[in-house]
């Protein structure tokens, strides 16, 4: 078990909480909450220990893409990178709604 953290620079803040996934499923979740400040940090608390670069490539596209200011926690049982790519924006758009 590992768990990392990152951070972005977030220029459009979410609106409201959001949670998809569901982590005992073999599959992640992801929880975006407001967050005050031009930042999105993220924690990532995984079952698969060493993967940091590849959580890092990821987030970096995903939060190149969509500058969200949040506080984004992930919990992930393993997931692949289009799985967690997929589950963000669920929870971006989840949000938004």
């Amino acid at each position: 078990m590992e768990t990392l953290e990152f951070r972005y620079p977030g220029a459009e803040p979410v609106p409201r909480r959001a949670h998809v996934g569901v982590v005992a499923s073999g599959d992640l979740e992801v929880l975006f909450e407001p967050r005050p400040g031009a930042e999105a940090l993220v924690r990532v608390r995984t079952s698969v220990d060493g993967y940091r670069a590849v959580w890092q490539s990821v987030l970096d596209r995903f939060f190149a893409r969509h500058p969200a200011a949040a506080a984004v926690e992930i919990n992930d049982f393993g997931a692949t990178p289009g799985m967690v790519t997929l589950r963000l924006e669920q929870a971006l758009e989840e949000s938004a709604s």
